[in-house]
């Protein structure tokens, strides 16, 4: 295990994305929201109101641009 591992920008990103994600539906459920319905509801009309700031959660969306959150979503389908 002496092999230097090499991450691609991508990779990075893509765990941020997810990692995001999972924390924001944890506090919309928290504060009693459908947590999938808000997210589409943010992804469909780019309206951050959708995404409670509990716990800076809007904050931590918005940290992403919408294009880049899709992108990830749909790169990820089949890895359920």
């Amino acid at each position: 295990m002496d092999e230097t591992k090499i991450f691609q920008n991508n990779d990075i990103q893509d765990k941020l994305i997810e990692q995001t994600l999972l924390e924001i539906l944890d506090i919309l459920e928290e504060r009693g929201y459908d947590p999938y319905k808000q997210i589409v509801g943010y992804l469909m009309s780019e309206d951050p109101g959708y995404i409670t700031s509990h716990k800076e959660a809007r904050t931590r969306i918005l940290a992403f641009e919408r294009s880049q959150i899709l992108d990830f979503l749909v790169r990820n389908l089949n890895r359920s």
